[in-house]
């Protein structure tokens, strides 16, 4: 499903879905909700469930694209000058998805970290397309960036997230 060619209706109606899922999971693994719970929580039928999506983990990973699409979209308002690895866009990346802080616990939690390392690739493999020799970094950076945040978030924001921010600038390597 081409991502760009989707309205704002049926945005709205999958990232309905997407947060059902996210709330049923806060009570039951994935494995056990059904599509009848879905539907129901997301106020939508059957039918349109299946109309986007075949399993529940293609709902899944299409809410997280959503998400990131949103934080591509927050991010191209910010300085151009600025690159990923810099204190100041990571600490924008980390506000920015603590907003979604129960997503990822719950996606790390239920053994579906995977799908997150997997979408976070894949962003970072068309970011950098034209930059091979980068990719590499960038998937370092990248797990190192999720895996920080995801334990910041479990273990309670013990720290800033302006501590966490220069903590992860001063040990990651430059990129463009």
């Amino acid at each position: 499903m081409d991502v760009n060619k989707k309205t704002q209706r049926n945005r709205f109606t999958r990232m309905c879905i997407g947060e059902a899922i996210v709330e049923l999971m806060k009570r039951e693994t994935l494995d056990k909700i059904t599509v009848s719970q879905i539907a129901k929580k997301a106020g939508i039928s059957r039918m349109t469930y299946y109309h986007y999506y075949d399993s529940k983990v293609n709902a899944i990973e299409d809410y997280l694209r959503e998400i990131i699409i949103q934080y591509l979209t927050e991010n191209k308002k910010r300085p151009k000058e600025e690159r990923f690895m810099e204190y100041s866009h990571i600490l924008f990346s980390i506000e920015f998805f603590d907003q979604y802080a129960t997503f990822f616990i719950i996606m790390e939690r239920q053994g579906l970290y995977s799908v997150l390392v997997n979408a976070v690739n894949h962003f970072m493999v068309e970011l950098y397309s034209d930059h091979k020799d980068m990719i590499y970094r960038a998937y370092y950076y990248a797990g190192a960036l999720l895996n920080t945040f995801i334990n910041w978030e479990k273990t309670g924001k013990l720290v800033s997230a302006q501590d966490v921010a220069k903590m992860i600038s001063e040990s990651a390597p430059q990129m463009p």
